[in-house]
């Protein structure tokens, strides 16, 4: 655990990645964040690479800090404008690469001034940040921080899900569980069946559950909300129950 935090102690920095790209995992970092502050925890997000955004534009580090609230630290260590992976978008540009120590020093720094630190990474858990071959999972095993993978709804998701499972057990690292992150308003029965088995295609509990849209509700609704598509173990109330498609989609778009 982080911070040389006991097993069971509230964890201090936490790596999000995704099975790949688009699967949630700013929305999931928001949540994150939201549910620390409410329950009086100081919060900051770190986003190592920010790809295929230009400068002065928002990034998803902005985009957590939008939706969680002002008093999120917001921190980017490197931006390149091409939507590809971080070292390719680097080498690309000719900006320089994002090294896992950078990622590991600037967390442990942010760490020191909060209570929690989350690190969000780029795509998926092995997509390259420089030419050495340095990885998220590289970050995360210099801050011996747990990994939340975040994974999608539906048919295919069980292998995308197990492959970054193993990625992690094979490098030592702890998966600190699996989020849905966009779960549909009417999902299939790849969907349905898949909540049983994200579970053990992870080797890890299934510890939420965010409804297709959430990024699109009012800042003010989300916060509101966030704790409630979380379990108690990412600072949340959601205890596994499935919602059929109603309360939690009001205000997102159909």
């Amino acid at each position: 655990m982080p911070g040389g935090a006991r097993r069971g102690a509230k964890m201090s920095v936490l790596i999000v990645t995704g099975t790949g790209t688009e699967v949630g995992k700013t929305v999931t970092t928001a949540a994150l964040a939201a549910a620390a502050v409410a329950a009086g925890r100081s919060v900051a997000v770190l986003k190592p690479a920010q790809t295929g955004v230009a400068e002065g534009e928002p990034g998803d580090a902005a985009e957590v800090r939008r939706l969680a609230g002002a008093e999120v630290t917001a921190v980017e260590l490197a931006r390149y404008p091409e939507p590809l992976a971080p070292e390719t978008a680097a080498r690309r540009a000719g900006l320089p690469r994002v090294r896992p120590e950078a990622v590991a020093e600037t967390a442990r720094a942010l760490e020191e001034e909060h209570d929690l630190v989350l690190v969000e990474g780029a795509g998926g858990l092995l997509v390259r940040f420089d030419d050495r071959g340095s990885t998220l999972a590289d970050a995360a095993r210099l801050l011996g921080a747990p990994v939340l993978v975040v994974a999608a709804a539906g048919l295919g998701t069980l292998n995308a899900t197990a492959l970054t499972a193993e990625a992690l057990r094979s490098r030592g690292l702890e998966c600190a569980g699996v989020v849905v992150g966009s779960w549909p308003r009417e999902p299939d029965l790849a969907a349905r069946c898949n909540l049983a088995d994200l579970p053990v295609a992870a080797g890890a509990p299934l510890a939420g559950l965010l409804p297709q849209g959430a990024g699109s509700l009012e800042p003010p609704v989300f916060r509101g909300r966030a704790a409630g598509w979380l379990s108690p173990r990412l600072g949340g109330s959601w205890e596994g129950e499935v919602r059929p498609a109603g309360r939690e989609w009001e205000g997102a778009p159909r």
